[in-house]
């Protein structure tokens, strides 16, 4: 059997592309293993895919003054150490990385063991994890085409990001069935990121009267953030958070409004769904989401409205022209380079693992 070491941790981006890879490694017969840190939340996600988890050490490199930058080098160098022994226990073929501090001395001990390393880069520009990691990769996956001009050339190839299989499986009718709606009207579906958007929410809300006059509305609202006095309202259903139902949510939604997170567009753009994007501030973030929000829209894969623009005639309007348009966002990501990431980031695998052998 061959075999693949995954990391990545941090933060849910981290690792749900990895988890997106791991049906179809499965098929081609590899031994999957995964370092993390001791207790990230890679380690809850990656154990309930019954995977073996090995953890290590994990410091975080800040550009900033923090009393842990004193103590987080030693932790970064003990990480290397910790997962240089773990690599020598596995052997494996090959290292995918997905990034996040932790993947840091996972990539460099690979390349002290001369196992070929592929990297993955979510967003517009490389974070500081993974210009770390660059010097050590045998190839480095992007979502943008932008991207490549920041990565080694001959080494960066765009892929897109890797989603789960099943968001593919979903069904418009059991999400009718689900959320109590009819056929009669078009779905809007609203997703404001996995904590929420206050923004977002207050916006989609303000214009409800008028948005369910032709739409029907299922809003992904974040945690904590239920306005209970629409809990009755036809046409409109709210959730803080949907796990097994998403892919029929997917399925039923005609048009979308989302945040700009990497790996949420990519969704969008796999599934083929029209989509609004709200990125979030560059006084909130290091500006990501706009730079992905704005080479979304530069392919025609996305309508993108600016969070301190919005008024209500805007965003309503936005939205239904997002939905008279439809059509032209989908042909243009069916053109996109940016799709089927699991087969391509797979094959560069397979490649790589044939070229050490």
């Amino acid at each position: 059997m061959k075999k693949i070491v995954l990391t990545g941790g941090g933060t849910a981006g981290h690792v749900t592309p990895n988890i997106a890879l791991v049906p179809r490694l499965r098929e081609l017969e590899y031994d999957i293993y995964y370092i993390g840190s001791y207790d990230g939340i890679e380690k809850k996600l990656i154990e309930q895919q019954g995977i073996p988890y090995t953890g290590i050490s994990s410091g975080k490199l800040r550009r900033y003054f923090d009393l842990k930058n004193f103590s987080d080098p030693f932790r970064v160098a003990k990480g290397y150490f910790e997962a240089k022994k773990a690599l020598k226990n596995l052997r494996p073929d090959i290292i995918f990385s997905k990034g996040g501090f932790v993947a840091v001395p996972v990539v460099q001990a690979a390349k002290s063991l001369h196992i070929p390393v592929i990297i993955h880069e979510s967003d517009m520009t490389p974070g500081l994890a993974n210009r770390l990691s660059l010097p050590a990769a045998t190839k480095v996956c992007c979502n943008f085409p932008e991207t490549l001009k920041n990565l080694p050339e001959g080494k960066a190839i765009v892929t897109g990001s890797p989603i789960r299989q099943e968001l593919h499986n979903g069904n418009r009718l059991a999400g009718m069935k689900f959320c109590g709606f009819t056929a009669k009207k078009p779905v809007l579906l609203v997703i404001g990121g996995s904590l929420g958007s206050v923004a977002v929410n207050q916006a989609i809300r303000g214009i409800l009267p008028e948005l369910l006059k032709n739409f029907q509305v299922v809003h992904l609202c974040g945690k904590g953030n239920l306005d209970e006095s629409l809990r009755h309202t036809t046409g409109y259903i709210q959730f803080e958070y949907i796990q097994e139902e998403l892919p029929d949510l997917f399925a039923l939604a005609d048009v979308v409004v989302s945040r700009a997170g990497a790996n949420a567009i990519c969704e969008l753009l796999d599934l083929r769904k029209p989509n609004l994007l709200i990125p979030l501030p560059a006084a909130s973030s290091r500006g990501d989401q706009i730079l992905n929000a704005r080479s979304f829209e530069k392919q025609g894969f996305s309508e993108v409205l600016m969070e301190d623009t919005i008024t209500p005639e805007l965003l309503l309007s936005r939205i239904n022209q997002l939905y008279q348009n439809r059509q032209n966002y989908i042909t243009a990501m069916e053109q996109s380079e940016a799709s089927d990431a699991v087969a391509k980031i797979t094959s560069l695998i397979e490649d790589a693992v044939h070229a050490a052998t």
